[in-house]
């Protein structure tokens, strides 16, 4: 695929909201609307890829959401870990990183995937 231009983004961008309503899990795969959404979703998702980069979540980053995203405190998880609340926040400021067992539990206690903890 040549290189998308802003203008042929914000147009795919724009055809995707018209296209939409018109596409559902029942139509066919072969049908000329969700042919043309698969399209432009592809050109979106390129122009998006080399402008707007996700980088890499740091394992602070990882922690700190997961808390969130589960409604559990640090020293929740401190206490499931058997480690102290300020080991906990030393992991979550990202001023220490835990060792591989309790990375390990950490992963397990808030379902996160070891190689995102381990940053692949």
């Amino acid at each position: 695929m040549d290189k998308i231009t802003k203008r042929q983004y914000e147009f795919a961008l724009a055809r995707i909201e018209e296209l939409l309503p018109l596409v559902g899990d029942d139509t066919p795969a072969d049908d000329k609307n969700a042919t043309e959404l698969t399209l432009m979703s592809d050109i979106v998702i390129a122009y998006e890829k080399e402008h707007y980069p996700i980088g890499v979540p740091s394992v602070a980053e990882l922690i700190s959401s997961s808390l969130e995203e589960k409604g559990m405190t640090q020293k929740q998880l401190a206490q499931e870990l058997g480690v102290s609340p300020s080991r906990v926040n030393d992991y979550v400021s990202g001023r220490s990183e835990p060792s591989l067992k309790i990375a390990s539990l950490i992963c397990r206690i808030l379902g996160i995937q070891p190689t995102a903890m381990l940053g692949f």
